[in-house]
C-alpha cells in the first residue's frame, strides 16, 4: 500500500530548499529595500510651496550657490533663504506671476515658506558643510548636478557606505577652492595626483576620517 502520495518527494525537496534559501533571499531583499529610493530619498523630487528651479537661477542665470545659501562657508548649515532674498529680484521682475504668490504673501505677512527638506540627514548624523567646502569639496560632488535640474532632488544616496567611501579615499573628490562653487567643473585628468596634492595641502587627516566620532558626536 502506497502511503505518500507520488509528489509527496518533489514537495519535500522544494520544502527544503526553500527552508534554506529563505533566510538569503530576505537578506537580498533587505538590502535592496535598504539601498532604494523609498529609503535613501535619491532622485525623488519633493513637492515645494514654490517651484523653484536652480536650473533656471543657476544655470541660466549665473547665480552663485552662496547668494541663496550664504552660511555655507561659515557653519554647519548651508542655510534657506528667507523670502527678502527671493524679493530683491521678484519685487522688480515676475512681481505678479501666479506661482510666486507664496513668496508674495511670506513677505507680506512676516511669515517664513515651509520649505520641504530635501537632504535630510538623521538626526545621529553629524555634518558640517563649512568643513567640506573649507577642504575642497564642491557643491555638485554632493549635490549633483543642480544647476540642470529644473526642481531639486537628492543626486546621491547619501549612505554610510557612500560617505565612507570618500572618506576612505577622498582625493578624487578634491578641488581647488576656487572651484568650489563652480558647476561646470570636470575632474582633470591628472584628478588622481592632483587629488593627493590637495590632500596634503588641506592638511586632511585620512587615519582619522573613519572614525565613528567624525560623524556620529
Amino acid at each position: 500500500m502506497q502511503v505518500f502520495h507520488p509528489r509527496a518527494d518533489t514537495i519535500a525537496r522544494f520544502v527544503f530548499i526553500l527552508l534554506v534559501t529563505a533566510p538569503f533571499l530576505f537578506i537580498v531583499v533587505g538590502f535592496m529595500i535598504a539601498r532604494s529610493p523609498y529609503v535613501t530619498g535619491q532622485d525623488v523630487v519633493r513637492e515645494q510651496p514654490v517651484p523653484f528651479s536652480h536650473q533656471h537661477h543657476v544655470g541660466g542665470l549665473g547665480i552663485d550657490c552662496r547668494y541663496c545659501h550664504n552660511s555655507v562657508e561659515q557653519a554647519r548649515f548651508a542655510g534657506i533663504p528667507p523670502t527678502e532674498t527671493c524679493m530683491t529680484c521678484h519685487s522688480q521682475i515676475w512681481t505678479n506671476a501666479g506661482m510666486l504668490a507664496p513668496v508674495r504673501t511670506s513677505l507680506a505677512d512676516d511669515q517664513p515658506l515651509r520649505w520641504r527638506r530635501v537632504h535630510n540627514l538623521p538626526d545621529y548624523v553629524y555634518f558640517d558643510h563649512a568643513a567640506h567646502v573649507a577642504n575642497g569639496v564642491g557643491c555638485s560632488t554632493c549635490h549633483g548636478p543642480v544647476d540642470q535640474m529644473p526642481l531639486m532632488r537628492q543626486a546621491a544616496p547619501l549612505t554610510m557606505g557612500w560617505c565612507l567611501d570618500c572618506h576612505r579615499d577622498p582625493a578624487p573628490n578634491l578641488r581647488p577652492r576656487e572651484s568650489v562653487f563652480d558647476m561646470s567643473w570636470m575632474p582633470p585628468r591628472n584628478q588622481a595626483e592632483q587629488g593627493q596634492n590637495l590632500v596634503t595641502v588641506y592638511h586632511i587627516d585620512t587615519q582619522h576620517l573613519t572614525d565613528c566620532s567624525t560623524c556620529h558626536r
